[in-house]
């Protein structure tokens, strides 16, 4: 998965846009009022990284079972490492697998 492909599926989701809060090198994805600046972050991607590399907000538990199970998915970078992931887009996880987990991250900090 390209990064394009992973930003075109993120900002998909209603009420999302890309931000840079931490400077140039690092894409935030947001749900919230874009129009204010109000938003919580659901995805951080490190630009050029390669492989892709993406930091998903997950349930604890599921976060847990996905790092024993795949070496490609590491506690967050940076982040709550109880409640992020951050993934290796090695071809480990498919690009659906990769989808399914961004939906889940969008759909835990929307509901906040």
């Amino acid at each position: 998965m390209t990064h394009k492909e992973l930003e075109d599926h993120l900002l998909s989701f209603s009420n999302t846009w890309l931000d840079f809060p931490f400077g140039e090198g690092t894409s935030v994805y947001k749900v919230g009022n874009k129009e204010t600046g109000e938003g919580k972050l659901f995805a951080i991607v490190a630009d050029g990284s390669k492989p892709l590399r993406v930091s998903l907000k997950c349930d604890p538990q599921l976060a847990e079972n996905l790092r024993e199970k795949y070496e490609s998915v590491q506690p967050g970078y940076h982040l709550n490492k109880k409640h992020w992931n951050t993934i290796i887009c090695t071809g480990q996880l498919s690009d659906d697998d990769i989808k399914d987990l961004a939906r889940l991250s969008y759909d835990l900090v929307a509901s906040n």
